[in-house]
């Protein structure tokens, strides 16, 4: 268990990456572990919005619910002490990669077309999925995103890794990343 991650004033933990790469159930067993709160920000934007994704797509489009992401991050996101998993878009648009940094540090996961498309099978959930040809757009939604995710945090790549394996990295990657960002804070006189 990561000591930096059990201290009060620890860095969040932010999660990004497309989806189905495992943000949600890696975020959960990781503020489990380390007895952090665990926020999911397409939960927040729909508590925000008072309905669920695919209706705030239908609605209102793509726009809207990426304002909606960007005002939780701005205005809902604690300071510090979260582990915090990101929708599958939610670094992209100009700036939000920045801005995600500034609010804790963000590891951002990776996996293959075939394990995302198996882990996204049937789920209607995910609007941007809705096509006769969901593999041919996840392709083309990865590689649109693939230089924002790259950008956005340290890579870590999901494929073949247990949920625990991958809690034991994150949580090396963790530790060191707060580490040096609590060492190049200013002390308090």
């Amino acid at each position: 268990m990561s000591p930096v991650a059990n201290k009060d004033n620890s860095p969040n933990l932010i999660l990004a990456g497309f989806m189905g790469t495992g943000k949600s159930a890696l975020g959960r067993q990781l503020a489990k572990r380390w007895r952090r709160p665990f926020l999911d920000t397409d939960e927040m934007v729909e508590k925000l919005a008072g309905c669920a994704i695919p209706e705030i797509f239908a609605r209102h489009g793509e726009e809207h619910f990426r304002a909606l992401e960007r005002e939780v991050v701005e205005r809902h996101l604690p300071e510090h002490g979260a582990v915090v998993a990101c929708g599958g878009g939610l670094v992209v648009p100009p700036g939000m990669a920045e801005l995600v940094r500034s609010k804790g540090i963000v590891v951002t996961l990776f996996a293959s077309v075939e394990t995302i498309l198996r882990r996204t099978a049937g789920n209607s959930r995910r609007p941007l999925l809705r096509s006769d040809d969901p593999e041919a757009r996840i392709r083309e939604l990865m590689k649109a995103r693939e230089q924002a995710y790259m950008q956005a945090g340290i890579a870590v790549y999901t494929d073949g890794r247990s949920l625990q394996q991958l809690c034991v990295i994150v949580e090396r990657v963790y530790e060191r990343e707060a580490r040096a960002l609590l060492k190049s804070r200013p002390k308090p006189e």
